[in-house]
């Protein structure tokens, strides 16, 4: 089993090199072999040098894709679930706001799992303001879908074989909600583990923006029609892959 690590990055000069460092170390702490994926969004500053640098660094550990203009997080975690070799995939933004280590910690839970989930433990950490757009984020995910999960929208350990089977592709920040509501109404096994989030040392979120509110309700309104228009068809359990654990624990012999 090996992992490969996305991380998008659009404009993240000031950032991106302590992403690439700090997910190498944890990488090396926990004994994980696995591939970092960075993908330049387009970004009109020093990213893209800075990443070729490291990239010189860590020839057989960092592999890089560039987009001529910027395409978004969804696009860019897609191209790098496409060019990904690891049986486990997760993204980690570049703006090195997630700890590696708080996520890849609880990666040997994918023996058991397909989706290992983290919900911020340390909530306080951000901004009033961010906090309660948070909690109503998830209170609507929660009655919209029945999905009662701590948080939907974090870095999440997910088997790449399901992945890939996905019939919708989420291209902006509703990405990760997507794709636990999807994977967990067909019947993937998963478990939510506590995690940490570190203060962004730089920057501000883009996840905030309005281009990004306005592409997060046009992919909400997605799932849902697909949710309850769909359902027999999307979200059958039978769907389940033959190689994912879900399946094989399902169908162990006692």
């Amino acid at each position: 089993m090996n992992l490969s690590i996305i991380i998008p990055a659009l404009n993240e000069e000031k950032n991106i090199e302590a992403a690439i460092d700090s997910t190498l170390i944890a990488l090396e702490d926990f004994k994980i072999s696995g591939e970092i994926i960075v993908i330049n969004d387009g970004s009109t500053d020093n990213t893209g040098l800075l990443v070729e640098k490291k990239k010189k660094q860590f020839p057989s550990m960092i592999i890089t894709i560039s987009h001529q203009k910027p395409q978004g997080i969804g696009s860019s975690f897609w191209d790098g679930v496409d060019n990904a070799s690891g049986d486990t995939v997760v993204m980690f933004p570049g703006d090195n706001e997630n700890d590696p280590k708080e996520i890849l910690r609880y990666y040997w839970l994918m023996n058991h799992v397909d989706l290992v989930i983290p919900f911020i433990f340390n909530k306080e950490i951000r901004p009033m303001s961010r906090r309660i757009l948070s909690s109503l984020y998830s209170l609507i995910i929660r009655i919209s879908f029945s999905l009662c999960l701590n948080y939907t929208n974090g870095t999440i350990l997910c088997r790449r074989s399901i992945l890939e089977k996905l019939e919708h592709r989420s291209k902006g920040f509703f990405l990760q909600t997507d794709i636990l509501v999807r994977l967990i109404k067909k019947g993937y096994l998963f478990a939510e583990v506590p995690h940490r989030l570190s203060p962004r040392e730089e920057g501000s979120s883009k996840a905030i923006e309005f281009s990004s509110f306005i592409c997060l309700v046009k992919e909400y309104l997605c799932l849902l029609m697909d949710y309850y228009f769909r359902r027999n068809y999307l979200f059958k359990k039978e769907s389940i892959i033959k190689n994912s654990i879900t399946f094989i624990r399902k169908n162990e012999k006692k």
